[in-house]
């Protein structure tokens, strides 16, 4: 798509644009080819259908702008530099406000930072966010396997069950430790994902120590786009989606875009099926020059959510030795029951972006967010072995009901004192999630996990309780990036004040409130030839909404680290290599033991690491992305015995490269290879999960290649787990196991106009 992102709230918007658009010469979709005619056939009807909006767009273009041509797809934006909100070129970009809320170059941040850009994500067009960062270091995507009902992600080896780390155009998504209602977004909607290694509690408050990631979203484009694709693929896979953005009016005042999705599909499991209905308004206003809101919305209802359950250890990574012995769990073995089996969950999101320029010095901003969300869930789940054939099976059900704001506010200045340059930021934040309604549990009869038989689950014992939890901070934070000659130092601290309640049936909330102080320091020197060491330290904060055996909540995570690197960006390059070493801590950990609904506190782990990550634009026809990831992690403090082990989903080595090859006007190759090293499947370290290595393709061919009058379309075919691997991807314990995806493939066809 390759489309560049109007820069709405930078401070200054393009003078000139060059926005080149296709459209047929004719009022019909004269579309030939004798060997081509289903394909053919299909884009004729996807003309016919759009020619109705593509016309007026036309005749608008027309009638404002002599530089209309017909060279598409590609929109031109003269005279303005990259910031943290472009797509990136190829695999790389330069600028992230991940790291600091500004917009900075990453070879000035003090700390770690991948990007997925948006031709990444066209080229391995991700189901969800976790499959979105399996080329990126220090992110382990594997933690629940095949299941895509939430976007775990561990960073650095660190996840606390939750995505509690995810973040949309810097607001938290405020997922839920241990609750049902965690949201996510597709990345359809998105224009690039920032991941940030390490503790950003300075920024963001509350967040897993491991990192953030930072979502951003597709924003109106002050010239016209537009774009409708369709999908087919195994798993009965059907989907359909569109973006359409430009301008309202002729004087660059008002943009909008409408970016929409449908998807069905099968899960890799039995009896299981997938779907999804989105859809993202957005509306930009320019007041002044100086003074620019931004209107945004996302709806999205999925009436049916993948599975979300494992298999033992023994049946998965080790045959099951019963009477029959030998014996292995098929990868698309259901262990709930299709009369019970429902997932459905609706999520709303409306908020704003504000910002006033007063002068060349100082600028105000103030983001908002609401979000509501809804969910029901039904899920029998098995656990453990009752005989030599049949899985133990327990039932869990939900109604909950999530209310959620976030609110920024910040004001940044640039000055000067003495030799020294400064971008102050000054911010005050308050975030509040309210999650009620009630949970079910209960037992089912035991299944047999070789020869399953459906629609008798025998459910007992089913009890509903009601919940109420509620979390809510507010934080204060500054920050001074200074630079000064041919030096950068960042620096920030924040007070955060933090409330937390969670009630589990009737009687008193368990509550906490308490206040934490968090700071930060870095330092970068760059040289003349590119190479930009740094050196910075970071605290990590995190309180938790999880309970302990007493009932009581725990005490908030807190987490410290010190990251070592080295970025090397060679002047006028599209190329990026970086290396880090880091020492990250994190005490007030908690596990919960099995078949528990509480936590247990189990001291201190630490985790050492290294990173190697290189992107490039190596030439106009060929991009390349590889990284390598080292993680040493250990309890250091365990009310368990676990001292020295380490901890359960946490693999020592991970490696990917990913590679992008147009070896003729018109088609491009892209293949990717991912392994993932031996990790423990418990924190006793009594058994492993073997590694593994997986193979991606992608072949993309512009349509006009083969036929004129194509112009604008595009095939991509892609295929995840080319080889159709069977592996295991993790374990929590020697009860639960999750196998890892099977092969997948699609068929993509897109227009752009």
């Amino acid at each position: 798509m390759g489309v560049e992102t109007t820069r709405i709230f930078q401070h200054t918007m393009p003078k000139h644009i060059n926005a080149t658009t296709v459209f047929p010469s004719e009022t019909t979709c004269p579309i030939s080819g004798p060997t081509l005619r289903p394909l053919a056939l299909a884009a004729r009807l996807t003309c016919a259908v759009l020619l109705g909006a593509a016309l007026p767009a036309q005749v608008m273009a027309q009638s404002t702008t002599a530089e209309v041509n017909a060279t598409l797809p590609t929109a031109t934006v003269v005279g303005r530099s990259e910031t943290a909100q472009s797509p990136g070129k190829g695999f790389v970009a330069k600028q992230s406000s991940a790291g600091t809320k500004t917009d900075t170059p990453i070879i000035e941040t003090p700390q770690s930072i991948s990007v997925i850009t948006q031709q990444q994500l066209e080229d391995q067009r991700p189901r969800g966010l976790s499959e979105a960062l399996n080329y990126t270091t220090g992110a382990f995507t594997g933690l629940v396997g095949a299941a895509n009902r939430y976007d775990y992600v561990a960073l650095r080896g660190f996840n606390d069950a939750s995505v509690n780390n995810a973040l949309l155009d810097g607001l938290s998504l405020q997922g839920d430790q241990g609750s049902y209602s965690s949201f996510q977004i597709d990345p359809y909607f998105l224009q690039r994902i920032d991941v940030l290694k390490g503790p950003g509690s300075v920024l963001f408050g509350r967040a897993s120590p491991g990192g953030v990631v930072s979502l951003v979203s597709k924003k109106p484009l002050f010239q016209p786009y537009h774009e409708v694709e369709f999908t087919v693929g195994n798993r009965n896979r059907v989907e359909g989606a569109f973006d359409i953005s430009g301008p309202v009016d002729q004087n660059g005042v008002m943009a909008f875009r409408v970016t929409g999705l449908a998807r069905g599909m099968d899960s890799q499991f039995q009896h299981v099926r997938e779907e999804r209905f989105a859809i993202a308004p957005s509306l930009a206003i320019n007041f002044t020059p100086n003074t620019h809101l931004l209107l945004q919305a996302y709806l999205q209802h999925d009436p049916e959510g993948s599975f979300n359950s494992g298999v033992p250890a023994e049946g998965s990574l080790f045959p099951r030795n019963g009477p029959n012995g030998g014996r292995t769990i098929s990868r698309y073995f259901f262990d709930g029951d299709p009369t019970v089996e429902k997932f459905r969950r609706t999520q709303r999101m409306l908020g704003y972006q504000f910002e006033h320029t007063f002068n060349d010095a100082w600028t105000a901003r103030q983001n908002f967010r609401y979000i509501y969300g809804d969910v029901r869930m039904r899920q029998i789940y098995g656990y453990g072995w009752a005989d030599a054939n049949n899985l133990t099976r327990y039932y869990a059900g939900a109604k909950e009901a999530t209310h959620a704001y976030t609110v920024d506010n910040q004001l940044e200045g640039k000055f000067t004192t003495g030799p020294a340059k400064h971008t102050l930021l000054v911010g005050l934040d308050y975030q509040k999630r309210h999650v009620d309604g009630f949970w079910e549990s209960g037992s089912a009869d035991p299944i047999n996990a070789f020869n399953p038989v459906y629609g008798n689950p025998g459910l007992t014992g089913v009890t509903a309780t009601p919940i109420d939890r509620w979390l809510e901070q507010t934080g204060v934070y500054l920050q001074d990036q200074i630079a000064i000659d041919r030096w950068r130092f960042t620096l920030g601290v924040r007070e955060d004040h933090a409330k937390a309640s969670n009630l589990y049936g009737t009687g008193t909330p368990s509550e906490w409130s308490g206040s934490k102080f968090t700071k930060r320091a870095g330092v970068v020197y760059l040289f003349d030839n590119g190479i930009a060491p740094y050196f910075s330290y970071a605290d990590g904060f995190n309180p938790s909404i999880r309970t302990d055996q007493r009932g009581n909540l725990l005490q908030p995570a807190t987490a410290k680290q010190f990251e070592a690197g080295v970025r090397y960006q060679p002047k006028g390059s599209s190329t990026m290599l970086s290396a880090a070493v880091f020492n990250l801590e994190q005490e007030n950990i908690a596990n919960r033991p099995s078949a528990q609904v509480y936590y247990v506190p189990t001291g201190k782990v630490r985790t050492r690491g290294l990173e190697l990550e290189a992107r490039s634009q190596i030439t106009d026809n060929v991009s390349l992305l590889a990284n390598y990831t080292f993680t040493d992690m250990k309890f250091v403090e365990s009310t368990e015995g676990f001292v020295g082990n380490t901890p359960y989903q946490a693999p020592r080595h991970m490696a990917s490269v990913w590679g992008d090859w147009t070896f003729m006007p018109g088609y491009t190759a892209g293949v990717g290879v991912r392994y993932v090293g031996t990790s423990y499947g418990d924190s006793a370290n009594s058994f492993k999960v073997p590694p593994y290595t997986l193979v991606d393709l992608m072949l993309r061919i512009d349509l006009a290649r083969w036929d004129p009058s194509l112009k604008g379309a595009r095939l991509q075919l892609s295929a995840k787990n080319l080889f159709n691997k069977a592996y295991v991807a993790s374990c929590m314990n020697s009860n639960y196991c999750y196998w890892g995806d099977a092969r997948s493939a699609m068929a993509t066809i897109s227009y752009q106009w």
